[in-house]
């Protein structure tokens, strides 16, 4: 005879308990399972990382070993020019100089990096008389010019890859001479204005010896100006320039501002 226990209060709870209880132990064991296996899957899969950066540390390796090569310049060390235009005289020149008078340059610059460079030039400047200077001199024509050298730092500003710029400014030294025709000039008379500036001037007149046709004169001074260059192939540029000079000696003073065209390369 099989007898039948009451039904004990709480006994189907507690029996949900416990099969949630194994249930959950069972996921847990699961998921505590899965992680041990996924490690091996995350090294593999951290490995090219790992070797990008060994590789990448071995690939700076070079950089750090003497006598490796060096990358090349992005700018010339040397650099040469030549060009022709015309100057505007100034100051006191401006009184017994016309403008227009032709001009002829060449330079060469040593770069330093793409903005930074010494350039050191040559000019030849005509410098015609005007007509009521040669009425002060009493001549009926006359040569003059003046010879310049400059050494300036120049700044280089590039713009973009065809167009660019610079800067000049830095000391000069000007060889100015000159001859006049025959002069129908007295030697020994006083000093006008035009022969102070032409150099012949001695005690305020001119000398007996009748030496007042020809001048030299050296003098020292400063120049600044700038240009913009247009690339035309390869390193060949073509350049426009404006300068201002000033020289001084002595009661005498020249004053250009030569404008120059030409190409550099």
């Amino acid at each position: 005879m099989i007898r039948k226990f009451p039904g004990v209060p709480g006994f189907r709870f507690f029996a949900s308990v416990v099969l949630m209880t194994i249930l959950t132990g069972i996921a847990t064991l699961h998921a505590q399972q899965t992680p041990q296996q996924t490690p091996p899957n995350n090294q593999t899969q951290a490995q090219p990382p790992n070797s990008q950066d060994s590789s990448s540390s071995q690939e700076e390796l070079p950089d750090t070993i003497p006598g490796r090569r060096k990358k090349p310049v992005n700018y010339q060390k040397w650099t040469f020019n030549v060009g022709g235009g015309a100057s505007l005289p100034s100051g006191d020149t401006n009184k017994f100089v016309r403008g227009g008078g032709g001009v002829a340059a060449a330079g060469v610059a040593r770069n330093y990096n793409k903005y930074f460079g010494i350039r050191l030039d040559f000019q030849f400047d005509n410098l015609p008389l005007r007509d009521s200077a040669l009425q002060a001199a009493q001549a009926s024509s006359a040569t003059s010019q003046v010879y310049s050298f400059n050494l300036d730092p120049i700044i280089n500003i590039p713009v973009t890859s065809k167009w660019g710029g610079y800067v000049v400014f830095g000391p000069g030294f000007y060889h100015r001479t000159g001859k006049l025709d025959l002069s129908t000039a007295i030697p020994g008379s006083g000093c006008n204005p035009f022969y102070t500036w032409w150099g012949s001037c001695y005690a305020s007149s001119l000398p007996l010896n009748g030496h007042f046709l020809s001048t030299t004169q050296n003098e020292f001074g400063y120049n600044f100006g700038g240009g913009i260059t247009r690339k035309i192939r390869g390193n060949i540029d073509f350049y426009a320039e404006f300068r201002w000079l000033h020289g001084s000696g002595g009661k005498q003073s020249t004053d250009l501002r030569p404008i120059t065209i030409g190409v550099r390369w």
